[in-house]
């Protein structure tokens, strides 16, 4: 892999290999963009079948980071680490501990958070290093969890997409099918049942199934099925690349949202359901609940604050898909010009700051 070439690719600004050989940590930390604000993205652990695998990964993660913050109206840049390693077995005290002292040593330019391998006890620990990491426990002033929330967004999303498709955004009587019933879509299919919706689940574990349905009356199946019910919404909820080539037609819903990352396998495939007229509710956008809640952590959390900015997914949901119905282009794509405007008018605006002299002057 030609690093610079890469990085020239999608304007990474820094890139850095993070070592310490005691512990064992081999740690990559990319930052996309950080127009907006210090670049925030959770450290992911993962059993990388090469070092080219994991720095494809940091990058691609991390410019996920710049649009998914930008979107969400967030005053913060993009940015990820991966870890390589098996969080089941290569994890220690001493690992996250030089990884904090990596982090304090950017000065703020990243702010890190729990992902895929890593946990909030982990995010304690490299806490004992730095004040920049979010998603800690709960006794340090943080929010805890970010389930809840995350799931609060993606039922307020749901709501937009399904106003667009069917010119109400009641769920009352709609039947959902929700693919994972994780910790995120079980909060999620509370807020469905609650407010009427008939809801299809299923998942690769089945305790997770038996309690969506005692708890909210879901009929059950198999996860080779799940794709293929007569619904009105298709959440996928837990494994990405769901919408594939072998997917779309089998697809009934009229409305794709869910919380999964990568729900498109490719690109074309959200110019598929954009000539299918399907109403598909970009990833980034619909569930950014979780990162606009530990954002909110940088200013001494208050739950109220936050799932009041989390609540404006719908608005964000929905000035997407008019953009998209506008300018005749597939969701995803609206998605991402609405966060490349947002960084391109903040970028623009401080050039013209720093070109001005009378902006000088008016500060003494």
């Amino acid at each position: 892999m030609e690093l610079f070439a890469a990085m020239e690719q999608d304007d990474y600004e820094e890139l850095l290999f993070c070592q310490d050989k005691a512990s064992g940590l081999k740690a990559i930390i990319a930052i996309h963009d950080t127009t907006l604000g210090p670049a925030l993205g959770g450290t992911r652990m993962w059993t990388y079948a090469t070092e080219e695998a994991a720095i494809t990964d940091a990058l691609r993660l991390a410019k996920g980071m710049t649009y998914k913050n930008a979107v969400a109206g967030l005053n913060l840049g993009g940015g990820k680490t991966v870890i390589i390693g098996d969080p089941k077995k290569d994890k220690n005290e001493a690992m996250f501990r030089a990884f904090g002292r990596y982090i304090q040593g950017l000065n703020g330019r990243y702010i890190t958070a729990e992902d895929v391998g890593t946990t909030e006890a982990d995010m304690d620990i490299i806490h004992q290093e730095t004040d920049f990491v979010t998603g800690i426990s709960a006794t340090y002033g943080s929010s805890g969890n970010p389930s809840p929330a995350t799931a609060y967004g993606v039922y307020q999303g749901m709501k937009a997409a399904a106003q667009a498709a069917f010119g109400s955004d009641s769920l009352a009587g709609r039947t959902v099918a929700v693919q994972g019933v994780g910790n995120v879509s079980f909060t999620l299919c509370k807020y469905l049942h609650e407010e009427g919706a008939e809801l299809i689940v299923t998942d690769i574990n089945k305790e997770a199934v038996t309690r969506a349905v005692e708890a909210y009356g879901a009929k059950a199946v198999d996860p080779s099925d799940i794709i293929s019910v007569q619904c009105d919404i298709y959440a996928p909820c837990a494994l990405g690349a769901t919408i594939n080539d072998e997917s779309l037609p089998l697809l009934k819903a009229k409305v794709v949202a869910g919380a999964a990352n990568n729900q498109l396998k490719e690109p074309r495939h959200g110019d598929a359901l954009h000539e299918m007229g399907i109403v598909y509710a970009p990833d980034y956008v619909i569930n950014a609940g979780g990162v606009i809640n530990i954002a909110d952590e940088l200013n001494g959390y208050n739950k109220d604050r936050a799932f009041k900015q989390i609540g404006k997914i719908y608005d964000s949901i929905t000035r997407v898909l008019e953009i998209s119905r506008i300018s005749g282009i597939p969701a995803y794509a609206a998605a991402d010009r609405l966060a490349e405007e947002r960084i391109a008018l903040l970028r623009n605006s401080r050039s013209t700051f720093l070109r001005n002299p009378h902006h000088a002057i008016s500060r003494r």
